[in-house]
């Protein structure tokens, strides 16, 4: 029999922008180990949404955010030409916070979870507050997205005011930002388990990114998924739910 889960819709706050979330909550008395869920770009929370109930069946909160103008069908505020993967790394923050702070929640054991830029922004928050995060897991993230800013603004000084990328509207804030580190510089900061999965026929985000990656974090594990482009079928998705689950389990603190 199918354990019971709950499912709320949960606003945090940032900046006077209004975070939309769904909290997937698991049966019996809390505080719960949790999962935040980060969406790709242009994507959603529902995106998420088939994990965040995977997880809450087995004993995890699991909070699925629309990033503010982060993509379409987004229930967050701001618009997609004042994002950045900063601001989106400033939304994660907010809901770390807010999420922490909730009875129901265990905020000793808070996971992150990501998939493509989401992953990208799950990795700096990692790297930015390692001690608030107990484990991360990221799908194909999109480490390849400053090279791909290199191309399309290669002069930092004269960066357009408006660009469309894969027909979304950009602003100069999403290049300035994109340009302003290194995420493997970023990403050395963080000392807990990491866990990637990458498709080995992924065109948009090659796999040496996350090969990278693997030898860059302290303590990672590159899953290769054969065959498997940028975002994963049922099957694989499976696995990775699977795998990430024993993940959660193995590193969540007693």
């Amino acid at each position: 029999m199918e354990k019971m889960t709950e499912t709320r819709e949960r606003i945090f706050r940032r900046e006077g922008l209004n975070l939309f979330g769904e909290l997937v909550l698991p049966a019996g008395e809390g505080p719960h180990p949790a999962v935040i869920l980060c969406h790709g770009y242009g994507g959603n929370h529902t995106h998420n949404m088939g994990f965040a109930q995977y997880f809450a069946e087995n004993g995890y909160a699991a909070y699925a955010l629309d990033f503010a103008g982060g993509g379409w069908g987004s229930k967050s505020d701001g618009s997609s030409d004042k994002m950045s993967v900063l601001t989106e790394a400033a939304d994660l923050f907010a809901a770390m916070d807010g999420l922490s702070a909730m009875p129901e929640i265990d905020g000793d054991n808070l996971f992150l979870f990501g998939g493509s830029q989401g992953g990208f922004v799950c990795s700096y928050a990692a790297g930015k507050r390692p001690d608030r995060v107990r484990g991360l897991i990221a799908l194909f993230p999109a480490y390849v997205l400053q090279d791909d800013t290199k191309k399309r603004a290669p002069d930092p000084d004269n960066i357009p005011e408006r660009m469309e990328v894969m027909g979304m509207p950009l602003g100069a804030v999403y290049h300035r930002d994109a340009l302003s580190f290194d995420i493997y510089d970023v990403i050395r900061n963080y000392p807990n388990p990491v866990l990637l999965f990458h498709g080995t026929a992924d065109t948009l985000v090659p796999i040496s990114y996350s090969e990278r990656a693997a030898k860059t974090f302290p303590s990672a594990r590159l899953v290769v998924v054969e065959g498997a482009g940028h975002g994963f079928g049922p099957e694989d998705s499976a696995k990775v739910a699977a795998e990430s689950l024993a993940f959660l389990r193995e590193n969540t603190k007693k």
